[in-house]
């Protein structure tokens, strides 16, 4: 069979690096190795077909994505293997190498990204019913970890991108906590360039079991058995051991089913680890804790009891070979039991800490014999640098049982001669002679519980099966430099390679001066005088590996004045860099006052710029944007500068601020907002646009922000060309706005033109705000005509005429200035109370309602009487006129407000005001705000016209979305309280409400009274002699009912809980809801949602 490659480059180095090249040749792949600056010395470039220099030093070399998918395409690579670490799992890498042509061997992107999210691999696994411990699955705060850690105990903090044990905290008291969050956030942040942590319940008496998967893409996936990894230190493996010894039958095969699940729901390609905690305490049971997509360091214990070679198995699936191909569907019967050794070069504290080791192998000889196999790059003369992995070599030993794999493993380790760098031998040796480990009676914090014993010395000493070399000879090679007579050593601080050296002999020093830099783990740290002085000999040069506490130059104590002396800190204030002045400049292209073009284009049209709007929105000073710097995804057919001018921010700013700070407090007032901008691609949709609004929505979720969304715009961009794929369709965009449904408020407000992708995310709004010029549409002009549907101009495809009376717009304005203010007036009742209020005399309503019962009246000045002064907000006035939904105050105190309109349809409840109801009444109980209905109906609207509008299904909306209020309800009937109407105005009985009341005027009945004594007294009626006979006695009886039907008759009833005058109405609101607890502080959603219409 042909070879499944051309060429591949290792984008690795050390031991893995080594181990790829070897399975390159043995598939007749040529091989490419890259080296950072300061590791030539490293045995992988001996070991591939060719070895090419990366510009850089350190981690940050091998970390270069561009340059190593330039050497790749130099080279005519056709593939990329990134080994573990690293660019292991990065998807933004694999999607680089995509789209430069380049197989990236490993899974897809997506299925990188969605287990780097160790929040959203968890997701899959509840989705897919695989047992998970307790845990919040999303970046946690320090203060939602304390929460948790108080309810369930000790916990894990873990970083939720990457893994191999770093940004990894186990918290068994909650007066560690913070510390322990503030260090994990640390590293997190080191190691993966994101200090997000999620967090879980932690077990603390656990086994773990990883999962050896293979998957070819199509949906086929199996397995290569299980690996235990329970031997650890600081969550980092030390010791490997497959198949798990003593795993119970049934328990492994449930694990494994498991695994297959999660790998087949995403259709997993290539090798990959799926990981479990097996709790000893309840035995049996078993915790998905994450999933490595790559090759495990301990991937050779698999190999060596299966043998399978998975290198060659992983580069054959990811080349498109099938499973089946490859006889791989069902796992190969396990010979034997196979350990693995990590040999790391290192100085492990009882703490638990390590230092890497520095130095130069003076020997490296590793065992050899039947069962044994040793992966590594180490050889005498090696140059340990602290800038890497402390891993050197892994020691794999296999025996036919496991006491046989555990015996053959510590006579390696004794035969293994490894000098002039401290390593971690003899604690290997401690380890695997202990009878814990030999019975196999471990847990994860074995090695921790045991760290001081395993560290001792031993009373049996260990046998050193080799000829060690003479202590004089090590010696005799070390370099060293005498001191100058009268002169003093200064010395590093720290362990490190010499990047520089900024004195030279005879240079005069002052105290605190740089003098040199260090580079290690990553980072470079000043080397600063002790002392001040005169250098007299330099005992180190720059690209040397130095060990802490040795000399690196000589000084001759002296007094040397440091006045002259001045770092970063002590610079000019005033004075801007260059880095910083490129920032700002890019930061002022964005502004209005740089883009006068665009800013003249909306006054043409009569409006603000995007930035206009959000100044007037948030409160000054407040707005910190997001995203300010991005640009179109258009960069193969535009230049950076045209792109700078043609697309700032991508037509999309976005940010968090507050709203109404000054009278609710910084807190209540948090707020995000998003703008598309109109002048930008006429506010379309792009790429980036998308991503930037992602991160927004997932911001807004996980911190609860309120969002006001300003959705001018025409739906998605066509012209934007630096993406993978075909329709884009999997974006996130759409259900991230759709989630917040219920969780926040939702405010749209829309000027001008809004279509397509933009129209749908302002209907997932709570409100929607419209200008007089707004157009609405689910498809623009082009996408109508494109569908064969007729030539439309964009004002006559959604305008305010049709979208505000058929329900879609909440509230109509005259321009963007006017949306502002109410969009802030919304938000305001969901901040809290004022306490600055006014009202009117409330005598006044004890007029409004006429004597005379036929006699229609305007309750929308019930309303402003009621409600304080100028705090009447109503919502989609114009559509179902019957009946008003709106937002007010009483007292400072905001109430949501269902109000019968007796001048449409006499009040009567028509299909159309069931749904407005139903929907006000979920808004109101999503946030805690109690209702008030003012009732006076006839009932709901009846008659063979109305049935044609559904009105069975929409006027039981009001009963249902009733029955499920948990915010308290007033009911107040102004005059008629008639049957089933009256019922769904009470929240679907007149006991349903915490008191139904009525006014002197209120009248009631189980239908109208006028038909009743038609339907009851039909026989009497028709019994008198004429029509005059037959009114009188009509007339009477309807009397006689309104006089039954009084509202102070009900009370003595009981049916109502009283009559009042209408002055008391609003004390007695306020009682009704001072009698009310206050609402539960919320974690999450209280409604699934509140319904869209």
């Amino acid at each position: 069979m042909s070879a499944p490659f051309t060429a591949l480059l290792i984008a690795n180095r050390g031991e893995i690096a080594i181990r790829i090249a070897r399975a390159c040749a043995d598939l007749e792949i040529r091989s490419v190795a890259v080296f950072a600056e300061d590791d030539d010395a490293s045995l992988h470039t001996r070991k591939a077909d060719l070895a090419v220099p990366l510009k850089g030093r350190g981690v940050p070399a091998y970390l270069d994505m561009d340059q190593l998918i330039a050497i790749a395409a130099a080279q005519g690579c056709d593939a990329i293997h990134p080994g573990y670490g690293f660019l292991a799992e990065n998807a933004e890498f694999a999607r680089r190498c995509q789209a430069a042509g380049i197989t990236f061997i490993g899974p897809a992107p997506e299925v990188l990204e969605l287990f780097g999210d160790k929040a959203a691999a968890r997701a899959l696994a509840e989705r897919c019913g695989v047992p998970l411990v307790a845990g919040i699955n999303q970046a946690v705060s320090l203060e939602q970890a304390q929460a948790f850690c108080a309810e369930h105990g000790a916990v894990m903090l873990k970083a939720l991108a990457g893994g191999g044990g770093r940004g990894m905290r186990a918290v068994f008291e909650p007066a560690t906590l913070a510390e322990a969050y503030a260090r994990c956030q640390s590293e997190a942040q080191a190691a993966f360039g994101n200090g997000a942590l999620y967090i879980e319940q932690l077990v603390s008496d656990a086994r773990h079991i990883e999962v050896q998967v293979l998957g070819d893409g199509s949906g086929a996936v199996s397995h290569l058995w299980e690996r235990d990894c329970s031997l650890q230190r600081r969550n980092q493996k030390l010791v490997e051991i497959a198949p798990s010894p003593d795993l119970d039958s049934g328990v492994r095969d449930a694990m494994i089913a498991a695994a297959l699940q999660l790998a087949a729901d995403v259709k997993y390609c290539g090798i990959g680890t799926f990981e479990f905690l097996l709790d000893a305490a309840q035995p049996g049971r078993f915790y998905f804790m994450e999933a490595n997509p790559r090759v495990q360091v301990e991937h050779t214990v698999s190999e060596q009891v299966t043998g399978i070679d998975l290198l060659h198995t992983q580069l054959k699936l990811v080349a498109g070979q099938s499973l089946a191909a490859l006889g791989l569907l069902q796992p190969p019967a396990v010979q034997g039991f196979a350990v693995q050794l990590r040999i790391n070069l290192e100085t492990l504290h009882a703490d638990g800490s390590t230092r890497p080791a520095v130095g130069t192998l003076t020997a490296f000889d590793p065992p050899s014999g039947p069962g044994l196999r040793v992966d590594g790059y180490g050889y005498a003369g090696y140059p340990v640098s602290p800038s890497y992995d402390s891993l050197l070599a892994k020691l794999i030993a296999q025996g036919a049982d496991y006491p046989a794999a555990l015996r053959r493993a510590y006579r390696a380790l004794s035969e293994f001669r490894l000098e002039g760098v401290a390593n971690n031998l003899h604690l290997l040796q401690n380890l695997l002679r202990h009878p814990a480990v030999q019975r196999h009676q471990v847990n994860t914090r074995f090695v921790e519980n045991q760290l001081s014993e395993l560290l001792a010395p031993q009373p049996q000493a260990h046998a050193h099966r080799y000829f060690a070399v003479s202590s004089a000879s090590v010696a005799a090679t070390l370099h060293s430099v005498d001191a100058p007579p009268g002169s003093v050593p200064l010395t590093t601080p720290n362990t490190g390679v010499l990047v520089c050296l900024e004195v030279a002999e005879g240079d005069a020093v002052a105290a605190g001066q740089s003098i040199a830099v260090l580079e290690a783990m990553k980072m470079e740290f000043v080397v600063k005088a002790s002392h001040s002085g005169i250098v007299r000999a330099l005992a180190a040069q720059p690209g040397d590996t130095l060990a802490e506490g040795q000399t690196l130059l000589f000084i001759e104590p002296a007094e040397v004045d440091g006045s002259a002396q001045h770092d970063e800190q002590s610079l000019d204030l005033a004075h801007i860099r260059a880095d910083l002045a490129e920032v700002l400049e890019r930061h002022a292209l964005l502004t209005d006052a740089r883009r006068p073009e665009a800013v003249a284009k909306r006054r043409k049209t009569g409006q603000r710029s995007a930035r206009e709007n959000l100044a007037d929105l948030l409160d000054d000073g407040s707005f910190s944007e997001y995203g300010a710097l991005a640009l179109a995804a258009q960069r193969r057919r535009r230049s950076t500068e045209e792109l700078l001018q043609l697309s700032p921010a991508d037509g999309l700013i976005a940010g968090i601020g507050t709203v109404n700070a000054a009278a609710f407090g910084s807190q209540a007032a948090r707020c995000m907002s998003i703008a598309y901008d109109y002048t930008v691609f006429a506010g379309t949709q792009g790429v980036i646009n998308h991503k930037k609004t992602d991160r927004m929505l997932q911001l807004a979720e996980q911190w609860r922000l309120p969002l006001v969304l300003f959705a001018e715009g025409g739906g998605g961009r066509p012209g934007d060309t630096d993406f993978v794929g075909v329709a884009g369709l999997d974006c996130h965009t759409f259900v991230g706005m759709a989630k917040l449904s219920g969780l926040v408020p939702l405010v749209g407000v829309v000027s001008g033109r809004c279509f397509a992708g933009n129209a749908a995310l302002l209907g997932c709004c709570d409100v929607i705000i419209a200008t007089e010029n707004a157009t609405i549409g689910m498809a623009g002009p082009a996408m109508i005509e494109g569908g064969g549907f007729g030539r439309f101009t964009p004002e006559q495809v959604g305008p305010v005429s049709v979208q505000g009376p058929n329900g879609v717009i909440d509230v109509q304005v005259a321009d963007e200035a006017a949306a502002v203010q109410v969009a802030k007036q919304y938000l305001s009742y969901f901040q809290g109370p004022l306490a600055d209020w006014q009202c009117r005399d409330q005598r006044e309503l004890r007029q409004l309602i006429p004597e005379n019962r036929l006699r229609v009246y305007d309750i929308r000045q019930v309303i402003a009487t009621l409600a304080d002064a100028d705090s009447v907000l109503e919502l989609r006035r114009a559509f179902a006129p019957g009946l008003i939904t709106a937002l007010i105050r009483i007292e400072g105190r905001p109430f949501g407000l269902l109000a019968n309109n007796p001048a449409h349809l006499g009040g009567a409840i028509d299909a159309q005001a069931g749904d407005k109801a139903a929907r006000f009444m979920q808004l109101c109980d999503a946030f805690d705000i109690p209702l008030l209905s003012l009732c006076d109906t006839p009932g709901f609207m009846v008659g063979p016209e109305a049935e044609k509008q559904a009105t069975v299904r929409h006027i039981s909306r009001m009963f249902v979305a009733a029955a499920s209020l948990t915010v308290p309800f007033f009911t107040v009937v102004l005059r008629k309280g008639y049957g089933l109407g009256a019922q769904a105005m009470a929240a679907g009985s007149f006991h349903s409400p915490l008191f139904t009341i009525a006014w002197p005027s209120g009248e009631f009945g189980a239908m109208g009274l006028e038909g009743a004594v038609r339907l009851g007294f039909a026989k009497e009626l028709a019994a008198q002699p004429d029509a005059a006979a037959q009114k009188a006695l009509f007339d009477k009886l309807v009397a006689k009912a309104y006089e039954q039907g009084k509202g102070l008759n009900m009370a003595s009833y009981l049916e109502i809980d009283a009559v009042i005058d209408p002055a008391e109405t609003r004390a007695w609101l306020l009682r009704g809801l001072n009698a009310t607890p206050p609402a539960a502080p919320r974690q999450g959603k209280k409604r699934p949602f509140v319904d869209t219409w």
